[in-house]
């Protein structure tokens, strides 16, 4: 499985990921991002954005990449950066298929993607993916997956991910929104031939929202790999937009609110990979410092206390606009 290749490095950042979402298209929810990306959003200017932030990670010892075809054109750019630097054999690379982009690379469409758990969206955007990634593409997940998603039913799917999976391509799924631990469970339970079809699972989990971890310890004990997005909650937990305690505890360990939001993740026993969903090199070195935050049990206990309930997080997060 490629993720044991992450298990046998040896930086201190290697439980560390890139995920592309908020650096390869011009438009998406992350607080600040106008900041972050400032007017010029053209391909080009996306595109050696991102090279340069790839640049900075693998540096700084990250060897998990996550795209996904809904990412704009992360994807290409991925394996445009890939492909200049055919030496490195240490990388792991997961892309989604289920969503496809469709705004256009502007920032103000009516909708930027449109989901389809389909056998035929599986086919077509398997395709794509290949076309771009080819053999350097490791892990193939469905994109948030909910308890009700075709996907989880679908046998002829079902038979078709199992093809990819015995040609040597990790199979795995995201999930999103306020019942992810239904759909994990859910996921856990479908096999072909006797045999579990997925090995991984992506899913959020952050100070915010929490209600996701049993059913991800769960998977961690089935032997997925389990790999954590928005860690940042969508900058939601990132300076300025912190709550009160979590800048009074960055305070306190002298590092900032984004690195204590990621080291709450990173100490949980079943995260394998956490991903930092950086926009900027600046971004990523902070995140990085999540491996040095030592929290003391007062300090949890404060940012305890941070938990939303799942309905009023996820409906929060959808009504973020698309920056």
């Amino acid at each position: 499985m490629p993720f044991a290749r992450l298990a046998t490095a040896t930086t201190p950042t290697c439980h560390i990921g890139l995920g592309l979402a908020a650096i390869a298209r011009p438009g998406y929810i992350n607080l600040g991002r106008d900041e972050d990306l400032g007017e010029n959003r053209s391909v080009e200017a996306l595109r050696t954005r991102t090279h340069e932030l790839l640049d900075a990670a693998y540096a700084q010892g990250v060897r998990y990449f996550d795209a996904a075809r809904s990412y704009g054109r992360s994807e290409e750019f991925l394996a445009d950066w890939l492909n200049a630097r055919p030496d490195l054999d240490d990388i792991v690379v997961g892309s989604k298929w289920g969503y496809t982009y469709t705004a256009g690379w502007t920032t103000d469409a009516e909708k930027h993607e449109v989901k389809d758990h389909s056998l035929a969206a599986y086919e077509r955007q398997r395709a794509e993916s290949d076309a771009l990634l080819g053999d350097r593409l490791d892990l193939y997940q469905i994109h948030s997956v909910t308890p009700d998603s075709p996907a989880l039913t679908d046998k002829e799917l079902h038979a078709r991910l199992a093809e990819a999976a015995a040609q040597g391509t990790t199979i795995g799924f995201s999930t999103s929104g306020p019942a992810q631990a239904a759909a994990i469970r859910a996921a856990l339970a479908v096999t072909v031939d006797g045999e579990p079809l997925f090995r991984t699972v992506q899913s959020t989990y952050n100070a915010l929202e929490t209600s996701a971890a049993p059913a991800l310890a769960e998977a961690h004990d089935a032997g997925l790999t389990v790999i954590v997005k928005e860690g940042m909650a969508n900058g939601r937990l990132a300076d300025p937009y912190a709550p009160d305690a979590l800048k009074a505890v960055a305070e306190e360990t002298q590092l900032g609110c984004d690195a204590v939001a990621l080291a709450l993740v990173l100490r949980q026993p079943w995260a394998g990979v956490v991903l930092s969903g950086a926009a900027t090199a600046v971004q990523l070195a902070s995140n990085l410092h999540a491996a040095a935050v030592d929290l003391d049990e007062a300090q949890l206990e404060r940012l305890a206390a941070l938990v939303e309930e799942p309905g009023a997080y996820w409906e929060r997060r959808g009504q973020l606009p698309w920056h």
